[in-house]
């Protein structure tokens, strides 16, 4: 999931995880977030939700690499210092999708999708 933030403060955060979070059919109980400001209302987002935040700890990004991976994946439709101004929220769901239903070697050549699909 790619969610648009209006901007990069805890209470935009906030309302997109949220939403997205709450997206039927999704089913999310973790989430691993960056150590961004923007993630400091985490609490208040796992109390509304039931969702654990977890968080590597900062300049440690080989403790998540399946995240940095993605996030280079992504990077390469929305290249860093590029204008999100014309950004929508259907532009970042066109962008997971792909993304979703890229085979992965680390998967074994299956789609991430699949492999969500087959654990519902």
């Amino acid at each position: 999931m790619i969610g648009k933030l209006a901007e990069r403060t805890v209470r935009a955060c906030n309302r997109t995880l949220q939403q997205l979070i709450e997206h039927p059919p999704l089913q999310v109980s973790t989430l691993t977030a960056g150590n961004g400001t923007e993630f400091h209302g985490y609490k208040a987002l796992e109390r509304r939700t039931g969702v654990a935040f977890y968080f590597a700890p900062a300049y440690h990004a080989w403790e998540r690499g399946l995240n940095e991976n993605t996030n280079g994946l992504i990077r390469q439709s929305l290249p860093q210092g590029a204008s999100r101004v014309h950004l929508t929220q259907s532009m970042c769901e066109d962008i997971a999708n792909r993304l979703n239903r890229r085979p992965r070697q680390c998967l074994n050549y299956q789609t991430p999708e699949q492999i969500y699909l087959n654990n519902l």
